[in-house]
């Protein structure tokens, strides 16, 4: 089983299969596709989702141009790598001239991956499982972050709360046709990012991520132990109906659902918070700034029959302090001051005393 250690296994599929060794659950050829950014924009061109314009560059001089056919700003990384290492969001040919210089080393065979960056979308993790012909959303959580941040350092909503009925159906029936199509056996996590009221697709991952013992706490539905049942049976009898009978045996409370081919689990009334873990206290000097890089070491949970109680146990569990009183220092880039005026005046009817930087100050 190479689903359960993150990217690291996913990168032995192949040499495994050509050993001669069974892989349980999704394929080496579907994990291929998946992996490889070329197959794979073919692979969600042919079956309709929309994704980012992206490409790929082995110089310096392709990067610039590829760059400024697909239109600043761009997020940009090297293929193949853990945690978003070294992924940056770029704006100029300034900076991008920067990053190649010294951020990475490029070649035919390590490219890097030019994306369009999707300015101020929403951005959405899924967890599914699939046994070939039926598919179980586990959830579709609403990142609170902006987009950009990594994934692994986002707090996370679920289930989502400014998204449509309408909305959430589109991202589960596109979740049901990638699995199905891709050939997908076992967990899944796709992202999605909500632009102008379009459904984007960032990246699909064939195997468990981060977000699944969340997803299980928060529905009462071990992933883990379905996903593992159903590859199993797969590889062993590759009978109809082996997703819905490895739920149903997890089903304790009756809250199964089907709807469109897709099953679901209730959550009932709960809200659940994701939070993520910073290593920063420890950390003297680390930059706290977060971007496409992940930092955070761990995660914690908050749960309640509401939003604001949800995120404060969230925080609290995270040992992150929140204040009832005193100063706020606020610094913000051009692109934000127009929006944080209203930020700042809801601490400042609070209570609080606001600190800023010039430009900062004179927007206030």
């Amino acid at each position: 089983i190479v689903h359960f250690g993150g990217q690291t296994p996913l990168k032995f599929a192949k040499r495994l299969s050509i050993a001669g060794a069974k892989i349980i659950g999704t394929s080496a050829r579907t994990i291929d596709i998946a992996e490889d950014r070329k197959k794979f924009s073919e692979f969600i061109s042919k079956i309709g989702v929309k994704q980012p314009r992206n490409d790929t560059a082995t110089s310096e001089k392709e990067a610039l141009e590829k760059a400024a056919a697909i239109g600043y700003p761009v997020l940009v990384r090297p293929s193949y790598v853990l945690g978003g290492r070294a992924m940056r969001r770029v704006h100029s040919d300034e900076e991008l001239r920067l990053y190649m210089s010294e951020a990475v080393k490029v070649s035919n065979h390590s490219p890097v991956l030019i994306d369009k960056f999707l300015q101020d979308a929403i951005e959405l993790d899924v967890d599914a499982i699939s046994d070939g012909k039926d598919v179980y959303i586990g959830a579709v959580m609403q990142h609170i972050e902006e987009a950009g941040i990594h994934s692994g350092d986002s707090a996370c909503i679920l289930p989502p709360l400014n998204l449509t009925a309408q909305m959430i159906e589109k991202v589960e029936n596109q979740t049901r046709d990638i699995a199905l199509n891709l050939g997908v056996v076992g967990l899944m996590n796709i992202q999605f990012a909500i632009f102008s009221g379009e459904i984007y697709i960032i990246e699909v991952n064939p195997r468990a991520s981060r977000t699944v013992p969340f997803v299980s706490k928060a529905t009462g539905m071990p992933l883990a132990k379905v996903a593992t049942r159903v590859m199993w049976r797969n590889l062993n009898e590759k009978s109809d109906g082996i997703l819905l009978e490895a739920l149903k045996f997890y089903d304790k409370f009756g809250v199964l659902t089907c709807q469109n081919g897709i099953y679901k689990a209730k959550i009932g009334k709960k809200i659940c918070v994701k939070e993520s873990v910073f290593p920063f206290n420890k950390l003297p000097g680390a930059d706290l700034l977060l971007g496409p890089e992940m930092k955070s070491t761990g995660e914690v949970m908050g749960i309640s029959d509401t939003f604001e109680k949800s995120f404060v146990k969230s925080q609290i569990a995270a040992k992150n302090a929140l204040p009832t009183s005193g100063s706020v220092f606020i610094s913000l880039c051009d692109g934000d001051k127009s929006r944080g005026v209203n930020l700042a005046r809801e601490f400042a009817n609070l209570g609080f005393k606001i600190i800023a930087t010039a430009g900062t100050f004179n927007a206030l």
